[in-house]
């Protein structure tokens, strides 16, 4: 469903379950940096109705994802920790179009969103069904489904906008990119990517 060409390597899930706390903070910040990316793409795009009309509610959508993190770790009695660099999102953002036109842009932040998403989407399906802590596996399987949805909405905004052909092409180039990245990634269990 996802088109990842890489999948997540299987240990992934026993390693993260070892950082409890680390990987929810992580969690904690991707949600937030998803709620502030969807504004930013409203003030870059405001003359794109359907985008702003489909961004705004996944505003909030995330920023109440940001609190039910939240919530999980105060729970568990802890707290939000520091932000780290997300080497993930800094190899995606270097392999971005940096020229160009408005619309090669356009797509490329389209893309990465719809990337990260699904790259979410998959790592949060790991927990859900392989992680030994049975509440978060019902708290990432809801989570999940909404990264599911994310992915998808950012591939229809780009293809609302611009030719199909197009995004198909730039879409297996950034599947091509963002496996490459992940292999170059060290594998770690207090990051989501």
């Amino acid at each position: 469903m996802l088109g990842l060409r890489l999948p997540t390597d299987p240990r992934w899930v026993r390693i993260a379950e070892k950082n409890i706390a680390d990987i929810l903070t992580d969690h904690a910040y991707c949600e937030l940096k998803a709620a502030t990316t969807c504004i930013s793409l409203i003030q870059l795009y405001p003359d794109k109705s359907l985008l702003v009309e489909r961004l705004a509610p996944v505003i909030t959508e995330e920023w109440e994802h940001f609190r039910m993190v939240l919530e999980e770790l105060k729970s568990r009695g802890y707290t939000l920790g520091f932000q780290r660099k997300d080497e993930y999102v800094s190899g995606l953002s270097d392999a971005a179009i940096k020229g160009g036109s408005s619309e090669d842009r356009f797509l490329d932040k389209m893309l990465m969103a719809a990337l990260i998403e699904a790259r979410s989407c998959e790592r949060f399906r790991l927990l859900s069904i392989d992680i030994n802590d049975i509440s978060l596996r019902d708290f990432y399987h809801k989570l999940m489904k909404a990264e599911a949805f994310h992915y998808r909405m950012f591939l229809d905004l780009a293809e609302a906008y611009i030719d199909a052909n197009k995004v198909k092409s730039r879409w297996m180039f950034w599947l091509e990119k963002e496996a490459e990245i992940m292999q170059a990634l060290e594998l770690r269990g207090d990051r989501v990517h």
